[in-house]
């Protein structure tokens, strides 16, 4: 095990999750900190049953620690990682900022744990709405070969954190009672409504939410050739991202293969059964680790054509899990040595 690990940003909504599935999973350490930046600091939180002080981030701290899992905003994962790998410590990553850094592997531990492998200390986490995506993509790539993905996604307010839900829920109750408000997360009003741009304008059209996904499903298959054209939309919901997800395969798969090919991979729940009303929706997601997949239906204009429909809860295995699930992976390689 670890003798020392940190969560940094641990009063964030992301770094709250990380706490309680590290209780839940009861992953293995001799000591635990938190850390977060100096505002934070001094705050007191209850793990395991024990009040904890919050410690400010610095260089210096990190001399300390072996493992830190961070959920920070860029700019703050820029300067903490190089402080934490050069004294020793393995980070664990959150922020989009060394995503794409050739010499950071980029894992989702179901999809490609092998990537783990060659890690110089610092193992980034993908976005939150091309994890599920690729955790769906996994069993039918390896099956058929995907060439390529149509992705619509209906991300919940949650992904533009707490201030996002707020805007949510007091935008439509101001909504409701015919009162202006002021959203303080989106440039537009979310309650009764769909905002069709995630992120800034970034290329031919596509937003910076849109290309992480193309280049972030690329870099995790290690396929550049498979072919992503995302359209990323912010909807009402409070948490748990949603995608209509069309692929098309090398080889042809049926519904039927393609049912049992999700139903054997972990980490996936298969609800399809349109005649009885049940496939995945946000609400019953919220709060499950799975990634889940219904709506299975061959592509009426592709002959090698498969679509469904996925939701997850965008902050648990979207973030939270699947760093805590890559921590994982990296106390079985220890013990493996």
């Amino acid at each position: 095990m670890f003798e020392t690990i940190a969560i940094v940003g641990a009063t964030g909504a992301v770094g709250r999750i990380i706490r309680q599935l590290l209780e839940e999973r009861e992953f293995p350490y001799r000591n635990i900190r938190f850390l977060a930046s100096k505002r934070s600091a001094g705050t007191k939180i209850t793990f395991k049953g024990e009040e904890h002080v919050v410690e400010e981030m610095t260089p210096e701290i990190f001399s300390g620690i072996d493992l830190a899992i961070g959920s920070t905003p860029d700019e703050t994962a820029k300067e903490f990682c190089p402080w934490a790998v050069e004294r020793g410590c393995v980070v664990v990553d959150e922020s989009g900022y060394w995503r794409m850094d050739p010499n950071v592997p980029l894992v989702v531990p179901e999809v490609n744990p092998e990537a783990l492998e060659n890690h110089r200390g610092l193992i980034s986490s993908p976005n939150c709405s091309t994890t599920q995506m690729v955790v769906a993509m996994k069993p039918l790539h390896d099956f058929g070969r995907i060439r390529r993905v149509v992705v619509s996604t209906y991300q919940a307010t949650s992904g533009a954190g707490v201030k996002g839900q707020e805007d949510l829920k007091a935008g439509a109750r101001a909504f409701l009672a015919g009162e202006d408000y002021q959203y303080q997360a989106f440039k537009h009003p979310i309650a009764f409504n769909l905002v069709p741009q995630i992120g800034s304008p970034k290329y031919q059209g596509y937003t910076s939410e849109e290309m992480k996904m193309v280049h972030e499903t690329h870099k995790i298959f290690g396929d550049d050739s498979i072919r992503v054209c995302p359209t990323c939309i912010r909807v009402p919901v409070d948490n748990c991202h949603s995608e209509s997800i069309l692929v098309e395969t090398e080889k042809k798969i049926t519904v039927a293969q393609a049912r049992e090919l999700f139903a054997a991979t972990p980490g996936i729940k298969v609800v399809d059964d349109l005649d009885s009303g049940k496939y995945p929706m946000p609400a019953q997601c919220d709060g499950d680790d799975a990634v889940f997949v219904g709506r299975i239906r061959e592509d009426l204009s592709s002959d090698n054509g498969l679509a469904f429909w996925c939701v997850s809860d965008n902050l648990r295995k979207g973030a939270a899990t699947n760093a805590v699930q890559i921590a994982e992976l990296l106390v079985k390689s220890q013990a493996a040595v």
